[in-house]
């Protein structure tokens, strides 16, 4: 039943959420459009649910000459490819929106592990160890919440698999209204002492 509602509810507010920022994302389209010309959307391959692959979407926020099967992590001079947009983007997560296309075919979840390039292979390793691959991706997840890239390979997938075994309406209530506040005060995140063994 959780399961069910959980994608009911999805579909539900992905398209209201759509329907509120339809202008909001046709204007960062343009934007980004008129800044050098280059594609507005970006397109990788993730890998979702049972390890399935899937084109996952985001505003471009990186100029059109960087690597584009990388994750921010991996480069060394990341601060180089990124649009002056693209800055404004990511601290406000903006460049996310285009993700609700993933929740209405199915592809990704609001809630969820966050889905992994192909090449990060020693996560993929820990994610099937633990089960994390039993539910669809997120938008955002417990992982993000508790540190996001200040965390390690191994802690973010003993995150994924915290949520994975605790799943409930109430944890992604609060995994949504915690990842608003930390949007919206630009902050990391910090906690998250639980282990699993």
């Amino acid at each position: 039943m959780y399961r069910f509602f959980k994608r009911l509810l999805d579909v539900m507010f992905a398209y209201t959420l759509l329907l509120i920022c339809y202008i909001p994302m046709i204007l960062i389209a343009i934007i980004i459009k008129f800044n050098d010309g280059g594609p507005v959307i970006f397109r990788q391959v993730r890998i979702g649910m049972n390890g399935k692959s899937f084109v996952c979407y985001k505003f471009r926020t990186m100029r059109c000459d960087a690597p584009s099967e990388l994750s921010t992590a991996e480069f060394t001079n990341a601060h180089e490819y990124i649009t002056p947009i693209g800055i404004f983007l990511r601290k406000t997560s903006l460049d996310e929106l285009p993700q609700l296309f993933n929740i209405l075919v199915g592809e990704m979840s609001f809630v969820g592990p966050r889905p992994l390039i192909k090449k990060e292979r020693q996560i993929h390793n820990v994610r099937n160890k633990y089960g994390v691959y039993k539910v669809r991706p997120g938008l955002t997840g417990l992982a993000q919440i508790c540190g996001r890239d200040n965390l390690s390979d191994l802690r973010k997938a003993e995150c994924d698999a915290i949520y994975v075994t605790n799943m409930s309406f109430l944890s992604d209530f609060n995994i949504i209204l915690s990842t608003i506040i930390k949007v919206i005060k630009k902050e990391g995140a910090s906690g998250c002492e639980r282990t699993i063994t």
